[in-house]
């Protein structure tokens, strides 16, 4: 039961500080603005990890290779820690693997929130001063469907469909984790 709790706030912790990260990778891959409430999050919650390494690790082409970084650390560490609360001795090759493969995996789960929030925030509250950080999120996902997809009844399917693209990616994806953790 104590394994449980520990490999659960082990989980979480580690969880919330990489979906932060990549969360702040993504914005600025995407020039998504921070000045909104998300993006002030963000920044919040990542920028005393971040800056100091960004003395050592410079970007690329403006990708944020410091939160990156960061966040696939993270996510290793998280790995190791539950793997050392249960008593599971795997190698550093298996956790680097997994923590790579999970970081993609975060990402698409990630953009599968975003397209969730956008679309309800375009049914509920268009103009809510968030409704711009998620359509900059989802733009460059749902602009190649929307060429191929029309508008039936003013409704726009493409939300929808980038969806289940999303949970198709899942499982290979899913798939490399299992073949990862034999490494």
């Amino acid at each position: 039961m104590f394994a449980q709790i520990g490999v659960f706030l082990v989980e979480t912790v580690s969880g919330f500080f990489v979906l932060m990260l990549l969360a702040r990778f993504h914005f600025q891959w995407l020039r998504v603005p921070f000045r909104n409430p998300a993006g002030e999050f963000v920044l919040a919650t990542t920028s005393w990890m971040v800056v100091p390494v960004r003395r050592f690790v410079p970007g690329l082409a403006g990708l944020d290779l410091a939160g990156l970084l960061l966040g696939w650390l993270a996510q290793a560490l998280g790995l190791w820690a539950q793997a050392a609360i249960v008593g599971a001795e795997p190698g550093a090759l298996t956790i680097a693997a997994i923590a790579l493969v999970d970081l993609l995996r975060y990402s698409l789960y990630i953009l599968v929130f975003a397209v969730i929030v956008q679309a309800v925030l375009s049914w509920v509250n268009p103009h809510t001063p968030l409704a711009p950080v998620f359509d900059t999120l989802t733009r460059p996902f749902l602009r190649p469907l929307r060429r191929f997809v029309p508008l039936l009844g003013n409704v726009d399917l493409t939300p929808l469909i980038l969806l289940v693209v999303l949970q198709v990616l899942l499982f290979p994806v899913g798939a490399l984790r299992v073949a990862a953790a034999t490494l």
